[in-house]
């Protein structure tokens, strides 16, 4: 899962495991959250619960006017390195695209056999389960090559 995204299994799993007393401790804020609004509220909701926060050997304490500001300067840069990756990510695809080294997943199916496959489905003698088994595909494969066969045809 990525950082983004705010509900991941393991970071909700670890925010469950916690009470009253514990200290959760994340070797670095990225870790935890990739952005500011996510981590303050992380942070405020684990402190609201008791618990305390451990970043990189260092007890997050919100009384403290340094701790606060080392926190937020934390989750600030957490945020910056989690768009930076956005941005060279978007610029690396742009550029594979543009060298025709991006193209998506390619069809399970070669033109020839998605013709084989519509033509043997039009017969009426197989049925979807047959065609699964003929062509080692899964249902959804069978059904998408038929829709794009009928939109293509209604086009």
């Amino acid at each position: 899962m990525t950082g983004t995204n705010r509900s991941r299994p393991g970071l909700d799993q670890a925010l469950a495991a916690v009470r009253a007393g514990d200290t959760l401790v994340v070797p670095k804020l990225d870790r935890l959250a990739r952005s500011v609004p996510d981590a303050r509220d992380i942070g405020d909701t684990l402190v609201d619960r008791g618990i305390r926060l451990s970043l990189g050997g260092s007890i997050y304490d919100p009384a403290d006017p340094m701790s606060k500001m080392f926190f937020n300067m934390l989750a600030v840069f957490a945020e910056f390195e989690a768009d930076l990756l956005k941005m060279r990510t978007r610029e690396g695809m742009a550029i594979a695209r543009s060298k025709g080294r991006l193209k998506g997943k390619q069809p399970k199916l070669s033109v020839r056999q998605q013709a084989e496959l519509v033509r043997m489905h039009a017969s009426g003698e197989y049925s979807i389960a047959d065609l699964m088994e003929v062509f080692t595909v899964g249902r959804a494969t069978v059904y998408r090559v038929l829709d794009r066969v009928k939109a293509q045809q209604s086009a």
